[in-house]
């Protein structure tokens, strides 16, 4: 019975939302403009199940093989960032010399959106998929990186201590030691940054390549399909929310010591 109060409690919201949605786009002055539940409903339907190639409905039946692009580019960009960021992130946090050397160029280029990168990608790269992963990779890069460097600065310098006295050298303390008791900052930063390669693939696609979720969202807009715009926004949060699970289910069992010390 409590897990199904649970359950109902987290349904009163987006029922709400999508009521009053409902009754909001469905008045006269919001004709063309939004499309109900329904129509997104339908839309969405046949996106993913219709039969390509039928009728004047270039978007029926491409949702999986959009889905599969844009997956596809955000695990090649996030898998590049956490390889890259994870040991320079503990090497600038562990290390006062080179977190002098190398720290203030990484917050200088930190603040740099996404979006002024896409010319500089499209130029370097052109309309390829290198360009979309080149951009996944930077937003995923610097989240990933900050927090690993900050985990690697809490370390419990009593841990570091006493390491060191039983005979462990640099190379052992920070595989043994550092990383262990970095790992939560680590996680924090690999889902922030899988949310933001997330929101990088869908500029990139708008731009750099031909293919995925966000250019079908950019498409679905200049043609005026807004159920397809809309399905296009949800397609995108679940794949998020799904990939972000698998961050969390992957943090659960790496780091099960800590939830048995909690408990």
């Amino acid at each position: 019975m409590q897990r199904l109060n649970q359950i109902l409690l987290g349904l009163l919201v987006p029922v709400s939302v999508l009521l009053l949605w409902q009754v909001a786009a469905s008045r006269p002055d919001m004709a063309g403009i939004v499309p109900t539940p329904l129509a997104v409903l339908d839309g969405f339907a046949g996106w993913i199940w219709g039969q390509p190639g039928l009728g004047l409905n270039p978007y029926l039946g491409t949702w999986v093989s959009n889905v599969s692009y844009s997956g596809s580019r955000v695990v090649q960009g996030f898998i590049c960032a956490t390889l890259f960021g994870v040991p320079l992130g503990l090497l600038i946090g562990w290390s006062k010399w080179i977190s002098k050397l190398l720290d203030p160029m990484i917050q200088s280029l930190r603040p740099i959106p996404i979006t002024a990168w896409l010319p500089f990608s499209i130029a370097l790269f052109g309309i390829r998929d290198v360009g979309s992963i080149f951009l996944i990779f930077l937003g995923g890069f610097y989240a990933v990186v900050v927090n690993t460097t900050q985990g690697a600065r809490d370390v419990d310098r009593n841990l570091v201590r006493a390491a060191q006295m039983m005979g462990c050298s640099s190379g052992q303390l920070l595989w043994r030691v550092v990383l262990p008791s970095a790992m939560p900052a680590i996680f924090t930063g690999l889902r922030v940054g899988l949310g933001i390669s997330w929101t990088a693939v869908i500029v990139s696609e708008m731009v750099a390549v031909k293919s995925g979720l966000g250019y079908v969202l950019w498409d679905a807009y200049y043609v005026g399909r807004m159920d397809i715009v809309l399905a296009d926004m949800v397609s995108i949060g679940v794949m998020g929310f799904i990939s972000d699970r698998l961050i969390v289910a992957l943090e659960n069992k790496v780091l099960r010591w800590r939830m048995l010390q909690n408990h």
